[in-house]
């Protein structure tokens, strides 16, 4: 492989179960000159998220599905190597929507300068300054709406959105329960961060019983990122007027069949309001959520774990930890330079 070649990893056939290298797979294709208006980017790091999964199927989504044959998309964070545009110089630094791929090519107006002498780690602006935050900011004080002594509960809470959720609830008064699924999580939910609970999901049996131990007085808030079963349980717990953000179905995207929800009814019975969101909801509010959230880190008013793992080639397998819990946070693939 040379310079002029860009390695990818591109959707060779939609899966129907955990993607394999049957589904993704590799080639170097040929790098071009950036058309007018156009710039390349060398990718620094490549963002993992249990949304791409949602688009690898032909199913119904909040964006368009990725197209077979084309390089699965995602989250990336690079540098300028060659500019057609005005207002980019080689070696800036950006942030844009691209895929799994060494280099991409995009127009200028999809890439968001990034200032590398603000002394923060880049990566930071694909985690808890990026979409990742940005999700629990919205999801949480919008869709959830937390009032000062609530109980929250919040599910994968040790994930790269969850974290943040649970923190930000603690600053609005909450009291905050999360599910994780090791010891070590849970214990790094009340330890460092601050919640006041948590729940190992892998081990605690009865998932009603458990959430009603740890929320004895019911639970106002459930920010939801799992779906399926815990969810449906959760739906028996939830006080009159409870708010649901349903944020992502991570127990489903790779199941054959979609558990019922038994426990729906509850909607009804306490008045409950369940609603979905993505991110890009808030797309004309992102610059005051980065604002209060880099305010929030600085203070040390949240905390946060990063998962980084170098290498392109390494990009499925890493990819796949995000439907075991084996990462730790925010997980992100990087491409040294």
């Amino acid at each position: 492989m040379t310079e002029f070649s860009n390695r990818q990893y591109f959707l060779a056939s939609r899966p129907e179960g955990m993607p394999t290298t049957e589904h993704v797979q590799c080639r170097d294709v040929p790098l071009g000159e950036p058309a007018e208006g156009q710039v390349i980017i060398r990718n620094l790091y490549i963002s993992l998220d249990p949304a791409i999964r949602g688009w690898m199927s032909d199913a119904p989504n909040y964006i368009e599905p990725i197209a077979i044959g084309d390089a699965v998309r995602s989250s990336v964070l690079g540098r300028v190597v060659s500019s057609n545009h005005p207002d980019f110089e080689v070696g800036d630094v950006g942030m844009a929507m691209g895929a799994w791929e060494q280099y991409t090519t995009l127009p200028g107006e999809a890439l968001n300068k990034l200032d590398e002498n603000l002394g923060i780690p880049l990566s930071l602006f694909l985690g808890v300054l990026g979409p990742t935050g940005l999700t629990a900011y919205f999801g949480l004080l919008e869709v959830g709406q937390p009032k000062a002594g609530e109980t929250v509960l919040v599910s994968a809470a040790a994930g790269a959105v969850g974290s943040v959720v649970g923190q930000i609830a603690k600053m609005q008064g909450c009291r905050v329960v999360g599910m994780a699924g090791s010891d070590d999580k849970c214990d790094w939910l009340t330890g460092e961060l601050g919640f006041d609970a948590a729940i190992n999901y892998k081990t605690c049996g009865d998932y009603q019983a458990a959430i009603r131990q740890a929320c004895p007085g019911g639970v106002d808030v459930y920010f939801d990122n799992v779906g399926g079963e815990i969810l449906d349980a959760t739906l028996t717990c939830l006080n009159k007027y409870a708010r649901v953000a349903v944020c992502g179905w991570i127990s489903t995207y790779n199941a054959a069949e979609i558990p019922r929800l038994d426990n729906l009814w509850q909607v009804v019975a306490e008045s409950l309001t369940i609603r979905g969101f993505t991110v890009l909801d808030y797309l004309d509010r992102f610059e005051e959520g980065v604002t209060q959230l880099a305010e929030w880190m600085m203070a040390g008013k949240i905390k946060y774990r990063e998962d980084i793992v170098d290498g392109l080639d390494n990009v499925l397998p890493t990819f796949l930890r995000l439907f075991d819990g084996s990462n730790a946070g925010k997980l992100v693939l990087r491409l040294p330079e």
